[in-house]
């Protein structure tokens, strides 16, 4: 009795410490890269480091940006959301020739962590809860942070542009779908969620971030952005990427093709039912998978 009391107790003891280390590194120590000077962008390829939050200096975003030679302010500006892998960089490279082609000024926030593996919340599921469960404020959303961005590109550059176009690939899409879903009011023209491996239904009766229980939302206001779910045809196989095979996940689909499709489908009926304009339309790629360049290119013939 004795030894099971104190593996007990050391097991409890080891817990706490790695909530108390986890906490401590997520929520008190400031996180993210030194800032970087304001400054107007630069023509081509280059990268700032802003604040990711309006009321507080304890976290810092870099966000990678392209500015064709030949853009100008009446010429569209589009955020690229990445994947998983948070890798940013990767993501803008892929679309610096579009941009080129099509004049379109890009900007791909890097949401980093050491611990992408195995956290969602805090990016593709919007940062509207925290690792332990709670509530977060609205001014710390990841949804927040596309908009405070959008207000520094507008001030460095000294201009005034009133929307933004935004495209996410995989846990990306998931970020974009999200976006439209749970801040309807950001300044977005036109929104690509690309392969997304999961979705948050327009179903109250379904918990955050499957479906939109627990949460505030505006459906009227959801439906009336313009979001484009775009799908590979071949991204039909639960082995491409790290697709989420929860319970709540399987029951969108067996895979993303699916599960977009499914998602389109169940939103164009909430949308009739409750008498809402709709705004969405869906795209299926041919021949194309779970493949991030592709999709980007098709995602440049939608702007």
């Amino acid at each position: 009795m004795r030894v099971f009391k104190w593996l007990v107790s050391s097991v409890l003891l080891i817990t706490v410490v790695i909530v108390a280390v986890g906490y401590l590194y997520l929520y008190i120590l400031p996180t993210g890269p030194e800032r970087t000077e304001a400054k107007p962008f630069a023509t081509g390829k280059d990268s700032f480091v802003i604040n990711a939050y309006q009321h507080t200096d304890r976290k810092t975003i870099r966000v990678w940006t392209y500015k064709p030679a030949e853009w100008t302010p009446a010429n569209p500006v589009l955020f690229v959301m990445h994947g998983m892998g948070r890798n940013a960089e990767d993501y803008l490279d892929a679309w610096t020739e579009l941009a080129e082609q099509k004049r379109i000024m890009l900007i791909a926030p890097e949401f980093a962590s050491k611990f992408y593996r195995v956290i969602t919340n805090d990016y593709q599921e919007g940062n509207l809860e925290s690792y332990f469960g709670w509530q977060n404020p609205e001014n710390e959303w990841a949804f927040t942070v596309v908009e405070n961005i959008f207000d520094h590109v507008n001030n460095v550059n000294g201009l005034s542009l009133d929307g933004y176009h935004i495209f996410g690939h995989s846990a990306g899409g998931q970020f974009v779908q999200r976006m439209v879903a749970m801040k309807p009011q950001s300044r977005i023209k036109k929104a690509i969620a690309a392969n997304a491996g999961t979705y948050s239904f327009m179903d109250e009766m379904v918990p955050y971030p499957y479906g939109l229980g627990d949460v505030n939302y505006n459906l009227q206001g959801s439906f009336a952005k313009h979001l484009v779910v775009l799908l590979g045809e071949l991204d039909n196989n639960a082995q491409q990427g790290q697709l989420d095979q929860t319970e709540m996940a399987m029951e969108q689909g067996p895979n993303r093709l699916e599960r977009g499709s499914n998602f389109f489908q169940a939103s164009k009926t909430v949308a009739g039912d409750n008498g809402f304009d709709f705004n969405w339309q869906i795209q299926v790629v041919p021949d194309v998978g779970h493949e991030y360049k592709r999709m980007s290119e098709a995602a440049a013939k939608l702007l």
